[in-house]
């Protein structure tokens, strides 16, 4: 039986080889692992999350989990890795306010305690994590300041998020809302960034309103050319 001591030995493990094993009985062990690291994220904290606890809620034997992601480092960067291997657009609503509010909606939802989570799918963006409220969100971006492996996935994933919205700027451009030469990334910074200080670091009550004025106030400076 392979035991953690041991598993660096083996060939073809970790986060880049679970990725490459797919279909089958594979990918449904992939789906049980990565929905058991969020689980038991959410439920229990970093602190509690070990490969055994994660092969018990996956049932998956703990030899596969360990020849597959070796650590707790592998496990979360797949976590991430999977959620930015999807088919997520921002949405087009035929102006540049409401394509940003919906970006921003979306990252509100992520973020906001109880609400959806971007880092299962359901969202643009992904407390602590403790079972008090937190989310997948908030409880990865809280792991990634405990896990090198996990900090690059979620940087991965960000980046991945943000090329993708590049078209929100394109788009306002095509239609005349801007002038051509916008920086999206600061464009698209600038309109998110009010959620993630008020939900994320201020821990501030959630408002509904936000998303909109904080993509409100975006579009404005877009429109003064400040991004150029």
């Amino acid at each position: 039986m392979t035991s953690p001591e041991n598993a660096s030995d083996l060939p073809e493990s970790g986060p880049e080889a679970a990725r490459r094993r797919t279909g089958g009985r594979s990918a449904r062990v992939r789906a049980q692992v990565v929905e058991a690291v969020g689980t038991l994220l959410v439920e229990s904290g970093y602190d509690a999350l070990t490969v055994d606890a994660v092969a018990e809620r996956a049932e998956v034997h703990r030899t596969t989990v360990y020849r597959r992601w070796r650590d707790v480092g592998g496990l979360l960067a797949d976590v991430l890795d999977a959620a930015a291997d999807d088919g997520w657009r921002p949405a087009d609503t035929g102006s540049l306010e409401d394509d940003l509010t919906a970006l921003n909606q979306e990252v509100y939802e992520a973020l906001r305690p109880g609400g959806a989570d971007a880092a299962d799918g359901s969202g643009s963006g992904s407390g602590s994590g403790s079972g008090s409220g937190g989310n997948l969100t908030t409880a990865l971006i809280a792991a990634s300041f405990r896990s090198a492996q996990a900090a690059g996935a979620l940087t991965r994933f960000w980046e991945g998020r943000y090329a993708r919205s590049a078209q929100v700027s394109d788009r306002a451009v095509e239609r005349g809302e801007l002038r051509p030469g916008v920086d999206a990334r600061a464009l698209l910074v600038t309109a998110t960034a009010p959620l993630y200080q008020e939900l994320l670091l201020l821990r501030s009550a959630p408002d509904p309103e936000l998303p909109r004025r904080a993509a409100r106030a975006a579009c404005a400076a877009a429109r003064a050319g400040v991004f150029h």
